[in-house]
């Protein structure tokens, strides 16, 4: 990736929906230029997908939490297929520590989140921390911060 691929990425993470035109203006390139590279940062898998941010809160989902599991090598793959069909899982990752996955998850209440608890132990031990607030959301990655720039 070179500086202009740089730019492109920034402006996409901070708006998905940005017109060719505009990101034509920041990148100081014409629009199928523009175009062309983010369809090889596509082709790279650079660019993985264009996602909206949504409130959950506003959508009924007033209990966001992290669970951690420890889930079994043997049981990995049936545990993954489960994660994958339940819509409340918001992400699943699998990390270092004492336990093997950490779970994010979104339920309307703590009595639904409490009743996945349960479900989940038939993988093996939880450990569960309710999200009070996030003083620091999603972002993307700071693609310029490897050139050593700040915008």
């Amino acid at each position: 990736m070179d500086d202009i691929d740089k730019k492109i990425v920034k402006t996409l993470q901070n708006n998905a929906r940005a017109s060719l035109k505009n990101i034509a203006e920041i990148a100081f390139l014409s629009s199928p230029a523009v175009s062309a590279r983010i369809e090889k940062l596509e082709r790279d898998k650079i660019i993985t997908g264009y996602h909206a941010e949504v409130d959950s809160r506003k959508l009924g989902y007033h209990i966001t939490a992290f669970i951690s599991l420890d889930v079994s090598s043997a049981d990995k793959i049936r545990f993954y297929e489960d994660m994958e069909s339940i819509p409340n899982v918001l992400e699943c990752n699998c990390v270092t520590g004492e336990y093997s996955m950490l779970v994010k998850v979104a339920f309307p209440s703590t009595m639904e989140l409490d009743i996945f608890i349960g479900q989940l132990q038939k993988y093996g031990k939880t450990s569960t921390q309710i999200v009070f607030s996030t003083p620091v959301g999603p972002r993307g990655m700071d693609v310029m911060a490897e050139l050593g720039e700040k915008e």
